[in-house]
């Protein structure tokens, strides 16, 4: 149940860069959510950041006691990937809502494992797609289905970001490294924009010299979809920041940059272009973390299933695992043809006024 206020309570799972720089402050912008615990490893964090949001901490032997504690009704779970299912099972098993940073998990098996907790128990599971509640995301998203640029034939794009060697995803093979980590952003935004999913995969991965990344640092991937579409993404761990994407209709094409990123001066713009007319498309600053737990609260609260759900989540994530073959093999790898999904709409656009972010406590707790 909710709090007196009629608030979702929620309990931090892991308190790295993501949660302290993001959902943490994320939450205070919104009406209906509300921080109660925090669950660590690290004792820094638990008597600082607990402190600072005046939080109960658990360490991370004790998040059993935390779940059958009443003290809270959802977690928001941001450990590294290979650990979401170890919390997110048990949570979810006990009648606990799930809101699961992306990557769902390492492999398929752990999503169907997650996905199967949320059924048995009613517990409401999302994964952390915040740009499903970035207003100019789903513009584009919503002008693409009403035909705006045509049929929606190519994409391209490009992610990339300078990471240090010795972060924890340098180090730690293929599901820490830059495909799940970094592409799960192009993929998900061309499998709403074409709205249907790929049928056929191939990579090429390449180790930049000089640069001691214990997976390919760089890849390049090409989808083939339904209709002979055909999507690439390249993502890099030693470039310089970039982000940007370009989808091509037959009757015009949108390029948008920034197209992946949160924060201070980011908003999500893009540039139209239809039968040879040219607009740009501005959108606000907003708080992508706040806006999407609000709509996780709203749907806890009104008992309707969040759109970017554990599905949503495994759908990425089998895409993840024919690249980590393509790579392995060298060659193509075929992927079941499934139903479309509806995707983002409107109902779920929040526009909530980005939070002040604290300054970081220091952390050797690696987390998502």
């Amino acid at each position: 149940m909710p709090n007196a206020e009629g608030k979702i309570r929620y309990a931090v799972v892991a308190g790295g860069w993501i949660s302290q720089g993001a959902f943490m402050p994320g939450v205070g912008q919104t009406s209906n959510s509300v921080m109660t615990a925090l669950v660590t490893g690290d004792p820094v964090k638990a008597d600082a950041l607990a402190k600072q949001y005046n939080l109960k901490s658990y360490r991370y032997e004790d998040f059993p006691s935390l779940l059958s504690s009443g003290e809270i009704d959802a977690i928001y779970l941001a450990t590294p990937n290979f650990r979401h299912r170890e919390f997110a099972v048990p949570a979810l098993e006990a009648g606990i809502h799930v809101l699961l940073e992306k990557p769902m998990a390492t492999s398929e098996e752990d999503c169907k494992a997650i996905i199967e907790a949320s059924k048995k128990s009613g517990a409401k599971l999302m994964i952390a797609y915040r740009l499903h509640c970035e207003p100019g995301t789903v513009e584009m998203v919503e002008r693409i289905r009403k035909g705006d640029i045509g049929d929606p034939r190519i994409f391209t794009s490009m992610f990339a970001q300078p990471l240090d060697p010795q972060n924890h995803r340098a180090l730690n093979g293929y599901w820490a490294g830059p495909v799940p980590d970094m592409g799960p952003y192009p993929l998900n935004a061309v499998r709403n924009l074409f709205g249907d999913e790929p049928i056929e995969v191939q990579a090429v991965g390449v180790n930049t010299p000089g640069r001691n990344i214990t997976t390919y640092d760089a890849v390049s991937v090409t989808l083939r979809f339904p209709k002979e579409r055909l999507a690439q993404f390249t993502v890099s761990y030693s470039a310089p920041n970039t982000e940007r994407f370009q989808v091509v209709g037959s009757k015009g094409e949108f390029e948008a940059s920034p197209c992946f990123g949160f924060g201070e001066g980011v908003a999500i713009t893009y540039r139209a272009t239809i039968e040879g007319e040219t607009q740009e498309h501005a959108h606000p600053v907003v708080d992508q973390f706040g806006g999407e737990t609000e709509y996780f609260s709203d749907c806890i609260l009104n008992d309707r299933s969040p759109e970017m759900d554990g599905e949503e989540g495994w759908r990425d994530i089998r895409v993840l695992a024919a690249i980590e073959r393509a790579l392995e093999t060298g060659q193509p790898q075929t992927l079941e043809p499934l139903p479309p999904r509806q995707g983002p709409t409107q109902a779920q656009v929040r526009t909530l006024p980005l939070a002040k972010v604290p300054d970081y406590i220091n952390t050797t707790e690696p987390t998502t």
